[in-house]
């Protein structure tokens, strides 16, 4: 990446240009670790002493910062630096990919039914089942399972080792990272004389458009109908999607969450790292869910709850204020307790 000033502003179009590098800007790098031809970005106020200390030639800002100027570097002002540094590593992630490769590995077994588009490329050790379909662009990377009857939409991407059960459907560019398995059995058992019986799951997943799935995540097929994931959700890592589940478009599900069977979750909802979903719930749209908190049942939209039992989230951020005064309050009430006792 070989970028000047000028470049830049013309590439990221900023509010405001503070300074002037008269240099090249050759990498990217934090504030911390920066040196000089290095482009970083501010937008979290705890590092705003970095900022003056930073050997960073362009620093994004935000439009609102007031701090310290150096003269021998440049701040743009941006509505969002997070965003905008990510569009200058995007360049540096394109120079640096290697050129992707088309075609089948001779070591991948591919059935003679399967359909597959131009431009595609399936990695060493996959395994492409009977009557499957793969659109145009798709890259399947090594040890990949994608079982019989699934179809996998254009520009998606299925990294080395996620596995693809019989008959799930999967939209146009979709990420999903390695260890994930998608269209498992759901746990369904129905217990008759102390027997656990396993209830058949003959149902689908569908993962709309644009969706990414992380690694070792699990997205149980339907016991019957389909699990669906809604077009532009992001599903973090080690996160569990029951059977029947269907959530809505752009949520954004974060590590260890877990969904018990036939939730429904709205659009845009948020569910914190570790935050669990009782079955047969529904979350309604913009709900936004803590870490670790334990939702029973329903939820209207708009709302944000922190704890389990969940509370709003300004009642629950009170209540854990309160409660280490709790041991204090044991105490005065002992006290009180004693003076107010009768004497003998």
């Amino acid at each position: 990446m070989n970028f000047t000033q000028d470049d830049l502003v013309a590439f990221l179009q900023p509010k405001a240009v503070i300074g002037y590098y008269g240099g090249t800007i050759r990498g990217v790098s934090a504030l911390d670790t920066a040196k000089e031809g290095d482009i970083a970005f501010f937008s979290n106020r705890k590092y705003v002493a970095h900022v003056a200390s930073s050997r960073a030639s362009i620093v994004l800002v935000p439009e609102n910062f007031d701090g310290c100027h150096d003269v021998s570097r440049a701040y743009f002002k941006v509505p969002n630096p997070s965003w905008a540094f990510a569009k200058v590593c995007a360049v540096v992630e394109k120079e640096r990919a290697p050129t992707a490769p088309t075609g089948i590995h001779p070591t991948a077994i591919v059935d003679v039914s399967a359909e597959i588009a131009p431009g595609v490329y399936i990695g060493p050790f996959a395994v492409v089942d009977a009557n499957v379909s793969i659109g145009y662009g798709v890259r399947i990377g090594a040890h990949c399972v994608v079982g019989r009857g699934c179809h996998i939409g254009e520009n998606t991407c299925i990294n080395p080792r996620a596995t693809l059960y019989a008959n799930c459907w999967v939209g146009n560019n979709v990420i999903i990272h390695s260890g994930a398995v998608i269209g498992s059995d759901g746990f369904g058992y129905e217990t008759i004389d102390g027997i656990h019986h396993k209830l058949p799951h003959i149902g689908n997943v569908i993962i709309e458009d644009n969706v990414e799935i992380g690694a070792n995540t699990a997205i149980d097929r339907a016991r019957f109908a389909e699990t669906r994931i809604g077009s532009g959700t992001k599903i973090d890592n080690l996160v569990q999607v029951g059977h029947n589940v269907r959530v809505g478009s752009d949520c954004l599900i974060v590590s260890q969450a877990g969904i018990a069977g036939s939730s429904t979750l709205g659009h845009h909802v948020v569910l914190g790292g570790q935050a669990g979903i009782a079955g047969h719930v529904h979350i309604g749209d913009g709900v936004q869910i803590a870490a670790q908190c334990g939702v029973p049942g329903n939820v209207p939209g708009g709302n944000v709850l922190r704890g389990t039992p969940p509370m709003p989230i300004n009642e629950a951020n009170r209540f854990y204020v309160l409660r280490k005064h709790i041991p204090k309050l044991f105490k005065r009430v002992e006290a009180l307790e004693k003076k107010s006792q009768p004497y003998p």
